[in-house]
C-alpha cells in the first residue's frame, strides 16, 4: 500500500487551462479517490474482523489468559491467607 500522494498532472493548477481539461482532471482524481476509498474499507474490515485477529495471534491470546489466570489466582491466594 502506498501512502504517498500520486502527483499532480503538470497542467493541475496551472491557469489557461481548458474546461475539458479541467473535467478530465477531476475525473481522474474521482476516480483515485474511490480507488483508495475502496482499499481504505478493505484494510478496515481486515482489521476489525476480531475472529481473524484472535485467530491468527491465537498464541498470545493463551499466553496472555495464563498470565491473567495465574495473577487472579495468586491474588485469590493471598486474600484467603490475611
Amino acid at each position: 500500500m502506498n501512502d504517498q500522494p500520486k502527483p499532480m498532472p503538470p497542467s493541475a493548477g496551472m491557469p489557461g487551462r481548458s474546461a475539458a481539461q479541467i473535467r478530465r482532471d477531476i475525473d481522474l482524481q474521482r476516480r483515485d479517490l474511490g480507488s483508495s476509498v475502496e482499499m481504505l474499507r478493505g484494510r478496515v474490515a481486515e482489521l476489525t474482523d476480531w475472529r481473524r485477529q484472535a485467530y491468527e495471534h491465537r498464541s498470545q491470546l493463551i499466553v496472555g489468559a495464563a498470565v491473567a489466570g495465574f495473577a487472579i489466582g495468586g491474588l485469590m491466594m493471598l486474600r484467603r491467607r490475611r
